[in-house]
């Protein structure tokens, strides 16, 4: 394999934490120490289209180890799926001449699990990728942990605390929203870290007669308030079992906003619950929705660390030919894993993990 000599880097989907921090690690490495040529390409795998891209050196890096976001813009546009002039298109073709016409002789792309998929599919089209694992949700497969992740669970922590003192001072049961479509470990990390009553996850579906016996049962001890930690991709018991049910809800809901030509906004999955919680219990409710909060700000000083790593092993990965891998975490080590290993899959809660026994034995509920 031809000796690396320019790469292009992208950020894509959500923006996240720790995104600028591994710009730097890895554009510090591969410049100064083993002299690749790096060139930064805006709003994620659009940014192949538009070939909107920005040289890369240690000067233009420095300072973003502490600053949220990413530098280079991110989208959630899929290459062979692509929005273009109000359609979607597959750009396939013109991403792969593009390449060419840039001197790209690899891509690093940081990102989450669709961004895996994507630099999967470049690959398989003949482009060299290397892949960093991003997302606050911490679901990407074959890595301990991916970066954001920490400084999510911080926030929402935060958040948690905050919610005591309020609640305590009202007597009310306080719902909060955690993000976490398909996974629970930002909303089980953070109920427990922040003391949740109740944390309902995705991965273990909730019975609400359980979730009032819980709070009902606090109540009875003299407890004065009860936090219940909601992740937005949590389903019912029933839902679970009667997954075609739910769908046609949806559907017969999509309809009827399309009738009326009105948009579909999601309601907080917490607004229901809270609902149901009050009624089911007569204790006053409230509902805090974190939503994007959880992406922005500062990294946590684990988060700096990790994304410097994970950049610097890019690097060094790149220098000596390993492509078409992700950086994992593993342990204490970086280490490059193949990408079809990780493409296409989901890290989701085992129902046996540490966390959840941590969660049962401190008696929180799971509404099950």
């Amino acid at each position: 394999m031809k000796k690396i000599k320019k790469v292009g880097i992208l950020t894509s989907g959500g923006d996240c934490p720790g995104l600028n921090a591994v710009i730097r690690g890895f554009v510090k490495a591969a410049t100064r120490q083993y002299g690749i040529e790096c060139v930064g390409i805006h709003d994620g795998f659009k940014g192949l289209v538009t070939m909107q891209t920005e040289p890369l050196d240690d000067k233009s890096v420095s300072g973003l180890l502490t600053m949220g976001g990413t530098i280079l813009g991110t989208a959630r546009e899929k290459p062979n799926k692509m929005m273009i002039n109000g359609e979607k298109r597959d750009m396939t073709e013109t991403i792969m001449t593009n390449i060419k016409t840039m001197g790209l002789d690899a891509l690093i792309c940081l990102g989450g699990g669709g961004t895996q998929k994507n630099a999967y599919y470049l690959m398989k089209q003949g482009v060299p990728v290397v892949t960093l694992p991003k997302t606050i949700d911490n679901d990407v497969a074959n890595t301990d942990i991916t970066f954001g992740f920490d400084t999510a669970m911080q926030i929402a922590t935060d958040a948690i605390d905050r919610l005591h003192s309020t609640a305590s001072s009202h007597q009310r049961v306080m719902v909060v929203e955690i993000m976490g479509h398909n996974a629970g470990w930002l909303t089980l990390g953070a109920g427990v870290s922040g003391g949740a009553d109740v944390i309902l996850i995705p991965e273990i579906p909730y019975d609400m007669d359980a979730i009032a016996k819980a709070l009902k049962e606090r109540h009875s001890r003299g407890k004065r308030f009860s936090i219940v930690a909601v992740a937005e991709g949590a389903i019912s018991l029933n839902d679970a079992e009667h997954p075609e049910e739910m769908l046609a809800k949806q559907e017969k809901l999509l309809r009827k906003l399309d009738e009326a030509k009105l948009p579909y906004i999601k309601e907080p999955l917490a607004n229901k619950i809270a609902r149901k919680i009050e009624l089911a219990t007569g204790l006053e409710t409230r509902v805090t929705t974190l939503g994007h909060v959880q992406r922005g700000g500062i990294p946590t000083a684990t988060d700096r660390f990790l994304s410097t790593r994970l950049g610097v092993t890019a690097a060094q990965c790149v220098s000596e030919g390993i492509l078409n891998v992700m950086i994992s975490v593993k342990g204490n080590r970086c280490e490059p894993v193949p990408l079809e290993t990780v493409a296409g899959q989901k890290k989701r809660v085992p129902l046996d993990h540490p966390w959840v026994e941590t969660a049962r034995l401190c008696g929180i509920s799971f509404g099950d």
